[in-house]
């Protein structure tokens, strides 16, 4: 499929450099193969010093016998969506390709990445540099700097696999099928055991129909499916956001902290792959005409085949769905956009976006790296002003507006100051806890006196886009006055740095980094995003498909 790049777009989205490397720290690598060694170890010593663990019979205990229709649909409403979910994320990650357990995600410091690629030290390294290639047959939409497009298609999925997960246990619960997934006693843990052993000295134990009875470890392995994994994906998802981290903190702390919580999404991904892996398997390895008929049909016939058409025809449209995502994402972008806005946009915009942010941070939590991010101004104006310190810099405030104003950084500096030390959420997955002195932008707001008709703010930066134009990015007026917004001209008790973003540099703590614009050369007050750019509320909204609330 032609996707009619214009030069500057392929040579983003076709890197040469395409590697997939997996590196795992050596020390992680270890520990993993000593887990694994001792397990497997445990279950062969079992086997040859005491013979095969006896398997119990399944004693009636209640349950109701069969798979209910609710059981079959929600099965594969969650297969649906639970592949795109995992495409997505793939293709997420891929923006940002380490993971870390700390919050200043130093390079160097992952203990996994999927780059070759080691920061240089002796040239300017972004975090957008550092995003790799990632095929599309394994990720959507796949290709690089595509993060856009595959939030919107994690964000919109993930709502209807919680709801269809939230609809399941509720008629779990209103049903016997409970007492078939939920262990009733912890004699359980030595049966699993028994049928573990069996499986890992390649012993396949007798199984029971499942139509009835799962056997121990199945019965473990779907609680923890439904009720393990499930909670901790939706929780380290909500640990991420920026608008919730910064009102309730206590939160990533669940996991560690922020990059422990991204880890921990990252994990639970891996386990669902791994669980499907062995569950497809082990269906097909253990009678595939009436495992498929079970969660297909509802029947226990071992000779219709009719089970199996059905299943293949659900993998089949998940299949032809995925070739239609790619599709739709390269071709009918702002559809996907616009639908994403229309699901989630109005759901962050009368929830989580009301949060007030809320200080926590001191300065020994300030990381010692901060990726830096953008694209540096090569404008003539700009290069002059920094080359005697933005002296003659004046800033334009002007718009919906009683009294425009042009400020210089001493003007600025008479308004009065406020020190905040907050965590950067990149929309890549990266974070950094800096100290922002700056004036508080409500002070700004109350010098200008914005008409009542002005809901909108807009930050023009000297810097450019992606595709190049100016770089710019709006704010409603409410997030402009909330805690922590300011328009900073520090960094941890320094005058900001040309790289991250002087003279001036935005800051609005319930949104993710790319709505921070850098290198501020005006403000203007408007009706609506809608007046400015293409109208979809940003640089990034424009050209790459952004949100225009970046709340998660």
């Amino acid at each position: 499929m032609s996707l009619n790049f214009t030069p500057a777009e392929k040579a983003v989205h076709y890197p040469d450099d395409r590697r997939f490397v997996l590196g795992l720290k050596p020390d992680i690598l270890i520990g993993l193969a000593l887990v694994f060694l001792t397990v497997v170890g445990t279950s062969w010593a079992q086997f040859l010093i005491f013979g095969l663990p006896e398997i119990q019979s399944p004693t009636e205990s209640g349950e109701s016998v069969g798979f209910p229709q609710w059981v079959r649909l929600s099965h594969w409403v969650n297969f649906f969506f639970l592949i795109t979910i995992i495409r997505s994320g793939l293709s997420i990650l891929a923006d940002h390709p380490r993971l870390y357990w700390n919050n200043g995600c130093t390079p160097g410091t992952e203990w996994l990445r999927f780059t070759p690629v080691k920061v240089p030290k002796d040239r300017l390294w972004t975090a957008k540099d550092d995003a790799r290639y990632i095929n599309p047959i394994v990720g959507l939409p796949g290709y690089r700097h595509t993060v856009g497009l595959a939030r919107h298609w994690h964000f919109i999925a993930v709502p209807f696999f919680v709801l269809n997960g939230l609809i399941f246990v509720v008629l779990l619960f209103n049903d016997d099928h409970w007492k078939k997934i939920v262990p009733a006693t912890f004699q359980i843990l030595p049966q699993a055991w028994a049928y573990f052993v069996h499986y890992a000295t390649f012993h396949f134990p007798p199984e029971p129909n499942g139509f009835y009875h799962y056997n121990p470890l199945q019965q473990l392995t779907y609680f923890a499916v439904i009720f393990v994994l499930a909670p901790v994906a939706i929780v380290s998802g909500m640990a991420m956001s920026p608008a919730i981290e910064n009102r309730f903190h206590w939160l990533p702390k669940i996991f560690g902290n922020r990059q422990g919580a991204r880890s921990v999404h990252f994990l639970v991904m891996a386990s669902y792959v791994i669980f499907l892996v062995v569950h497809v398997g082990l269906v097909i390895m253990t009678g595939l005409k009436r495992n498929m008929n079970h969660i297909t049909l509802g029947t226990d016939s071992e000779t219709s085949s009719l089970g199996i058409m059905i299943g293949a025809s659900i993998v089949g449209f998940t299949i032809l769905f995925a070739v239609f995502a790619h599709w739709l994402s390269w071709k009918k972008p702002r559809l996907l956009q616009g639908a994403e806005a229309t699901i989630n946009g109005n759901l962050w915009k009368f929830s989580i976006d009301r949060l007030q942010p809320k200080a926590y941070y001191k300065k020994e939590d300030i990381t010692p790296f901060f990726w830096p991010n953008g694209k540096i101004p090569e404008s003539r104006m700009w290069r002059k002003l920094s080359e005697t310190n933005f002296r003659d810099f004046k800033l334009k405030v002007n718009g919906l507006v009683d009294n425009p104003v042009e400020l210089s950084l001493e003007d600025l500096f008479a308004l009065g100051k406020e020190e905040s030390i907050t965590m950067h959420h990149c929309i890549q997955g990266w974070s950094g806890i800096a100290e922002w002195g700056g004036v508080p932008l409500k002070q700004l707001i109350e010098v200008v006196r914005p008409h009542p008709t002005a809901t909108t703010v807009v930050f023009y930066s000297f810097g450019e886009g992606l595709y190049g134009g100016v770089y710019y990015d709006t704010h409603s007026l409410d997030n402009c006055l909330k805690p922590g917004s300011l328009l900073a001209w520090e960094m941890n008790y320094q005058p900001l740095p040309v790289t991250y973003g002087a003279p001036l540099r935005l800051r609005v703590e319930n949104q993710l980094g790319y709505k921070m614009v850098k290198w501020v050369e005006r403000i203007e007050f408007v009706e609506s995003h809608s007046t400015v750019g293409k109208g979809f509320g940003g640089k990034n909204q424009d050209d790459e498909y952004f949100d225009l609330l970046a709340n998660t």
